[in-house]
């Protein structure tokens, strides 16, 4: 219980640290998003200012007399070479362009697309009108666009928002890099430690059930005696597996289910009834049997145990395909409920009283790393069972 606890307490703590740093890089980007659109809207400010201070150069550019200070005009025209200008007449042609990047291969398409340009600032309100006499009709408008600055300026948040995001997915999978690697530490220790201590009592067993065997050899009981001994040696030998690469040999899949049926029949009620489905010949695999199976085994106690005193059916499915086999494992239990099928495999996860809650993390390690198979739940409905569906590849 204790284990389980700090597993728990483990997954909890990679999930707070997840959410803090979602969080973190949510107010990051907000943060830069709102202070760029402050620093781009001042900006904007400014450079319409100086829009403001240009068009007033132009008009009087265009009403000099013999008193005009050109010299002071013109040097006001020249400092602008960032903003993108186009000035229009009353019948809105274009007449003066600069800083804009027309490619045409004559004038006249030039002038047609600065003229273009021009009518669509203006018609997004960023121009400037000034009146080149008292007559009214007489002006003209200084369209302009944002500076080639502030264009970068507005597109450098959402750089800002991919860096962090990904900082935030690296940082992510370093953490549960590391967290997984000190899960696997405590869990291969907890293996070879168990292994380790039952070696002793087991060996010891052993040696008793040999001088038994000849004090009463017509015994009935020690046969089965023996079984159960050696069944503890299979654990302590899976166990002592468990963290280091086990050697996959051809196996037979269709001896692996027998071997659990047969198992699981003598330790379990006889309401429960074990049914098997396999094909009509051997289907081989590479694979640990012993391993293996141990998590047919786990999958079939946790149906039993979702069975409960009522009985039902358990029922292991093979069958082969081209390049996989597929083994289900099917109850007519109470099922999962929806909200905890992701959570089947956390480690720590488990709805029962007593219990680690590693068996399913441990199976899906077994398939999935040691193996190089696939382990899931098929379908699970409440009050009508649950499939386990494991592929393996041939």
């Amino acid at each position: 219980m204790v284990f389980r606890s700090l597993i728990m307490k483990w997954t909890d703590r990679i999930r707070q640290v997840k959410i803090i740093l979602v969080l973190a890089a949510v107010i990051i980007a907000v943060a830069s998003l709102v202070v760029s659109h402050y620093l781009v809207r001042d900006l904007s400010s400014e450079e319409h200012n100086k829009m403001e201070v240009w068009a007033e150069a132009v008009r009087s550019l265009n009403m000099a007399d013999e008193n005009t200070d050109l010299g002071l005009v013109l040097k006001v025209i020249d400092e602008n070479n960032t903003i993108p200008v186009v000035v229009l007449d009353s019948s809105m042609q274009a007449v003066i362009v600069r800083n804009v990047d027309i490619r045409a291969t004559d004038m006249g398409d030039s002038l047609i697309q600065a003229t273009t340009l021009g009518r669509k600032w203006k018609d997004e309100d960023q121009c400037v009108r000034i009146t080149l006499s008292e007559d009214s009709t007489d002006c003209q408008y200084v369209c302009y666009d944002d500076s080639s600055m502030i264009r970068r300026l507005s597109r450098w948040p959402y750089v800002q928002l991919g860096i962090v995001m990904i900082f935030v997915v690296i940082a992510i999978f370093a953490l549960l890099t590391s967290k997984r690697a000190e899960q696997n530490k405590v869990w291969v220790g907890l293996s070879k430690e168990t292994a380790h201590q039952l070696g002793t009592p087991i060996s010891s067993l052993m040696a008793w059930t040999e001088i038994l065997k000849e004090t009463y050899p017509d015994d009935e009981l020690l046969p089965e005696m023996d079984k159960d001994v050696r069944r503890l040696q299979l654990i302590a030998d899976r166990f002592s597996k468990i963290g280091s690469l086990p050697e996959l040999m051809p196996s037979s899949l269709n001896v692996v289910v027998d071997h659990v049926i047969e198992y699981m029949d003598r330790r379990t009620s006889n309401k429960i009834v074990m049914k098997k489905v396999l094909p009509e010949h051997d289907i081989i695999i590479p694979m640990n049997a012993s391993l293996f199976e141990w998590v047919i085994e786990n999958l079939s106690k946790n149906a039993v145990d979702a069975i409960g005193v009522d009985g039902g059916v358990i029922t292991l499915h093979v069958e082969e395909h081209d390049t996989k086999a597929i083994i289900d494992v099917s109850d007519t239990g109470k099922g999962i409920p929806k909200k905890d099928i992701k959570n089947v495999f956390r480690p720590g996860f488990t709805t029962k009283k007593r219990g680690w809650g590693l068996g399913l993390s441990l199976a899906r390690r077994i398939v999935e790393e040691y193996h190089k198979g696939s382990i899931y739940v098929k379908n699970s409905e409440q009050g009508k069972g649950t499939t386990f569906r494991i592929e393996l590849r041939k």
